[in-house]
């Protein structure tokens, strides 16, 4: 993993005066890095740079609005990877260009895409720049490189349309994370990844609406519920909120990811629904509180997927390596939503009731202090041991070594 920028604040005012910056993947499968700008400030100066320190196809990652007033339609083909889902048709712009190939033309071409004046009836097609239409929800959406590049030009001040182009080496091949940093420091770049601008969103704005209130009694007394929708998703979230929040600067707290065959079905694979009741119970007596319940089943992979884990569970395979046998990784949880919920509520600290340090570590990430990790173990039971010892081998959950199997 290369060293990231601490900031990506000089990035964004450096992408909004339109200077070359360098993007890149940080994920495990990594796709290489790219050079981007801020579209309507392409140069003959800038493309030719692209052009001959990148090599790869030039494209312009536009975001839905701009897409829908430039009128662009989708690139017809049965291309089934992801990646490509988004593209347009290529485009040339009307005016002003000759073979639509060189450097001066392919700026004109990109200085329309982000002219926020500019409408259909500005470009042609085919033609030598490939606009590439954005997850609806951007980098919060999709985690690639033309979401990126828009969002870059939306958050310095652009219309949300950024050239990208993927840097390749004089072999032809994709960067690695070394030469990256090379090439960065040898034409002095500023570079950020994909992840630096998907996390400057979620520190800077909120996705989360609570649409409900109302009182419900449970078996451990009478709470508040709360129902908040993701914004990014549509999915809905149910929060339980005991007595007053304002009364404690750091009240109790559980973020608990849904587990329906243990939550609602009391299935002994796990200590799910136990950890729960015993959250509830500490808040309801300790008469303050808060418990998220996170629609994320079986740690991010849905319910289907959960059973078919247990099904290489059942052959021998511990929770871990099922979840990967599937194409997951081994935790697909998320807990900024979570964060954003305690934010929305006026919390700014937590006691969180949890034995996994990287919920305590995400939700500090996003801007809640946990004053106290307040463990939650439950004791081992022959059907669930080997999970238990898993999560604290395999997870660092913080528990104790079971003797149970």
């Amino acid at each position: 993993m290369m060293e990231q920028t601490r900031s990506i604040d000089p990035i964004i005012h450096a992408f909004g005066e339109g200077k070359l910056v360098v993007l890149f993947d940080d994920s495990e499968e990594g796709s290489g890095a790219y050079l981007c700008q801020e579209a309507g400030y392409a140069t003959e100066e800038s493309v030719n740079f692209v052009a001959v320190h990148a090599r790869g196809v030039m494209c312009a990652g536009l975001l839905n609005e701009v897409a829908d007033r430039l009128e662009l339609t989708p690139m017809p083909g049965t291309h089934d990877n992801p990646a490509w889902c988004g593209f347009t048709i290529s485009v040339e712009a009307r005016q002003g260009v000759s073979t639509g190939i060189s450097a001066s033309d392919r700026a004109k071409t990109l200085q329309v895409l982000g002219d926020p004046g500019a409408r259909g009836r500005d470009w042609v097609s085919p033609g030598h720049i490939f606009p590439v239409r954005v997850h609806p929800a951007g980098i919060l959406g999709r985690s690639r490189v033309a979401e990126a590049a828009a969002e870059m030009s939306r958050i310095s001040g652009g219309v949300g349309a950024g050239l990208f182009c993927a840097i390749l080496d004089d072999a032809g091949h994709a960067l690695g994370p070394t030469t990256i940093i090379e090439f960065c420091e040898k034409h002095g770049l500023l570079s950020c990844s994909f992840n630096d601008v998907k996390k400057y969103r979620l520190q800077r704005e909120f996705f989360v609406e609570q649409v409900d209130d109302r009182m419900i009694d449970t078996a451990f007394g009478r709470f508040r519920m709360l129902m908040f929708v993701d914004g990014v998703d549509g999915s809905t979230h149910p929060v339980f909120v005991r007595g007053d929040l304002s009364n404690s600067a750091a009240p109790l707290a559980r973020i608990h990811s849904q587990c329906l065959t243990g939550d609602g079905f009391q299935s002994l694979r796990c200590d799910c629904g136990e950890q729960l009741d015993v959250a509830m119970r500490a808040i309801s007596q300790e008469g303050t509180g808060i418990v998220v319940y996170l629609r994320q089943e079986g740690r991010g992979i849905g319910l289907t997927n959960k059973v078919r884990a247990y099904h290489l569970q059942d052959q021998g395979r511990d929770t871990v390596d099922a979840n990967l046998d599937l194409g997951f990784d081994a935790d697909e949880r998320s807990y900024v939503l979570a964060a954003q919920i305690f934010r929305t509520l006026g919390l700014r600290s937590v006691r969180l009731m949890t034995n996994n340090t990287r919920k305590v570590e995400e939700t500090e990430q996003w801007g809640v202090k946990v004053t106290e990790r307040i463990p939650i173990e439950i004791p081992a039971r022959p059907e669930n041991a080997a999970y238990l010892e898993t999560k604290r081998q395999r997870m660092g959950h913080k528990l104790q070594p079971s003797d149970t199997f």
